[in-house]
């Protein structure tokens, strides 16, 4: 009786929090909607009934079907453990010197080889290839970004979040009634779906390209590309009393705060009331209470009081944004107070959907994000989770950055040990960022004459904190290791690997200075995302982190350079002319290959690919102005960010690594070889439209 009691109440839970949860806020930006609480009852006990007297029969064929799904492979379980961003020189390195002991051992049982990635080498465009198996043409995925060939600003690649198209208006409000547009623009079909069907069951944890999380026989803790709670992808906030440090930030805005006595009052920004007619910003207020010289104050948000001390992160907090109509809008974040005096400074991370009452479906099952918080505690659930901007912008120091980095890097391993703890067959994935993030950020230390240290205090202790990166995540392979059985296969790979970005190149002014862009009359140079770019006399022009589109006429909406024999002229063109572009000053080549991208992708998808990709050197990349849509007369400049290392430059000079406890001839491995690999050891047929080979005989 015990038992039915939970099961109904289980029930009731669950349907409860996907009634309120999924369709009670749907998307930063996106709109709320409602359903009767009358409605909620009559199904949450449907659904329990449901549940309990159709278990017996699912739990047989579930046990039929897990039986079967295992005898053709030769083993119960497969783990990749995705370090992104690993790369295989420094990894080889740091072998040699005995500092990777539990790598080197994987080394000398099994395999290691450098793993060839896509082109071009960015994290979104690589683990989709890594997820499906197959060539960005066949899964849609070319950069973080996307062009609208319509306004030719730019899109996420990964995602789309919009309004319910129907709506209702009750006086100050307009009620969606309809669902939301929450879509996954990466096609194609994971391995992990495959191997679904087939009953083996798989968990996926932080892989990404993975929001919003698919349908399968499995659970899925979406990773990169998640937004925060107000649709961005990564919004922090910087509270300060000194009126002079209040500017506009790139990855932030910065708040100017009153102090009168030992009270400081500000508020959060939340997302946008989109229940309103007139749509405006959702604000959380809060208090600061300062204690004479102490440093430790209390912050007062949310109902609660919350001691603060000076230089130390907060736990996560849970924030609660009122829209009207009784309706609640969770998430939670961290603060830090960086300065008590003279003036009062504090930095909050970006608000994070609440893993426990989740604003967007972030997981699957919608439930299992509930699931993981209620038994581990409150997680980071933003896709791009390491606040790298506030470390470019000056608000971190580098000290604090790391904190927060290894704070997130904790979460997961407890999430990935407890699903190893439970799952002794089938299939684990989990993807750790914070091998890339810290890589960007600290790759200056490696270098003493890095421009990003230039006329900078430079703290010595860091220039190792790359090679105690690498140290920490082979002891964490250890720890995996020792979780595993003889029938147990354990991947470790990167999607790329990392060199250093030391000076930028401006596509747009190249292509502005040798006439394939033109500015409007009277304009020397443009501001971001093209606000001055004459369209009608405009070839090409550069978008992303590698990307050249041509302006082409039926397909742009201002295009101007026909498809065909016009267009492959000039694609010629500017191979020719970009293909070992110089560097002058430096007297080095910024860029070694200019790819077509006809002739590297095969696919349904290949329209929406840029029409050249720019492979750049090492120590080059686009450069910040290329990247938004500038234009001026630089096209070679120093990077002065701290963000001084990358991986988006010709994928043959980032190739990532590939470790595997069994021993595999086949020691030239791609990315897309992952699928077909795992796949194969399961004993599933490896569908035809599949790029990648198996690495297995």
């Amino acid at each position: 009786m015990k038992d039915l009691i939970k099961k109904i109440a289980f029930a009731s839970l669950f349907l409860t929090i996907l009634i309120n949860g999924l369709y009670g806020y749907i998307g930063p930006g996106a709109g709320f909607a409602f359903l009767t609480s009358f409605l909620i009852l009559f199904l949450t006990f449907f659904l329990a009934l449901f549940s309990i007297f159709s278990w017996p029969f699912r739990f047989i064929l579930r046990t039929i079907k897990g039986k079967k799904a295992y005898k053709k492979g030769k083993i119960d379980q497969i783990v990749i453990i995705g370090l992104d961003g690993l790369d295989p020189e420094l990894a080889e390195k740091f072998m040699k010197e005995g500092k990777l002991p539990n790598l080197l051992k994987i080394k000398k049982e099994g395999t290691f080889a450098r793993l060839k990635t896509t082109t071009p080498a960015i994290s979104p465009v690589a683990w989709s290839s890594f997820i499906t198996g197959v060539n960005p043409g066949k899964h849609n995925i070319f950069d973080f970004l996307s062009r609208d060939p319509k306004t030719y600003l730019p899109d996420l690649s990964s995602a789309r979040i919009g309004k319910a198209k129907k709506t209702i208006s009750i006086g100050k409000y307009s009620i969606p009634i309809g669902k939301p547009e929450i879509k996954l623009l990466r096609k194609s079909k994971p391995f992990w779906s495959i191997l679904g069907e087939k009953g083996i069951f798989s968990t996926v944890l932080r892989v990404p390209i993975t929001f919003p999380p698919e349908k399968f026989n499995g659970v899925c803790l979406s990773g990169m590309c998640v937004p925060d709670l107000k649709g961005s992808q990564g919004t922090f906030s910087f509270y300060t009393t000194d009126k002079e440090k209040v500017k506009k930030f790139t990855g932030g805005i910065s708040y100017e705060l009153e102090r009168k006595g030992n009270t400081i009052h500000g508020y959060l920004s939340g997302p946008l009331n989109t229940l309103l007619k007139e749509e405006k910003e959702l604000r959380l207020p809060f208090t600061i209470h300062l204690n004479g010289n102490s440093n430790e104050v209390e912050l007062e948000i949310s109902e609660k009081k919350i001691k603060l001390k000076e230089g130390e992160y907060s736990d996560w907090i849970k924030v609660i944004f009122r829209p009207g109509l009784g309706i609640k809008v969770y998430g939670i974040c961290r603060f830090l107070v960086t300065q008590i005096s003279p003036h009062f400074e504090m930095y909050v991370t970006p608000i994070n959907i609440d893993p426990e009452k989740p604003a967007l479906p972030i997981s699957h099952p919608f439930i299992y994000s509930i699931y993981l918080a209620k038994l581990l505690g409150n997680f980071i659930t933003l896709g791009l989770a390491n606040d790298t901007w506030a470390l470019n912008e000056g608000i971190l120091d580098d000290k604090a950055f790391l904190k927060q980095c290894y704070l997130n890097h904790e979460e997961w391993e407890k999430i990935l040990f407890n699903s190893l703890d439970k799952m002794k067959k089938g299939l684990c994935v989990c993807v750790f960022e914070t091998t890339d993030s810290i890589q960007h950020m600290f790759w200056r230390y490696l270098e003493k004459d890095h421009p990003a240290l230039r006329n900078k205090k430079i703290n010595e202790n860091y220039r190792k904190e790359i090679e105690n990166l690498y140290i920490k995540m082979d002891e964490l392979i250890g720890r995996i290791r020792k979780k595993l059985s003889k029938k147990s296969i354990l991947f470790v790979i990167s999607d790329h690997g990392f060199k250093s970005f030391s000076r930028g190149v401006n596509l747009n002014s190249w292509l502005y200075l040798n006439g394939y862009l033109a500015l409007k009359p009277g304009k020397e140079e443009s501001r971001e995302w093209f606000q001055d770019v004459d369209w009608s006399k405009t070839k090409a022009y550069a978008l992303g982190l590698g990307g050249i589109y041509i302006n082409q006429k039926g397909r742009e909406s201002k295009g101007i350079v026909n498809p065909g024999e016009e267009k492959e002229k000039l694609k010629k063109e500017l191979i020719q002319k970009l293909t070992g572009l110089k560097d002058e000053e430096k007297g080095k080549i910024g860029i070694t290959k200019v790819y077509d991208a006809e002739k590297i992708y095969k696919g349904p998808y290949i329209e929406n690919a840029p029409d050249l990709i720019i492979g750049y050197n090492e120590g080059y990349r686009a450069s910040w102005d290329s990247v938004t849509g500038k234009v001026n007369k630089i096209v070679f400049e120093d990077n002065i960010k701290n963000w001084s290392g990358d991986h988006c430059i010709d994928p043959s000079h980032v190739p990532g690594v590939f470790f595997c406890t069994e021993k595999i001839k086949n020691l030239q491995p791609e990315i897309i070889d992952i699928a077909p690999t795992v796949l194969k050891l399961f004993g599933v047929d490896i569908p035809s439209f599949i790029d990648g080979k198996s690495l297995i005989e």
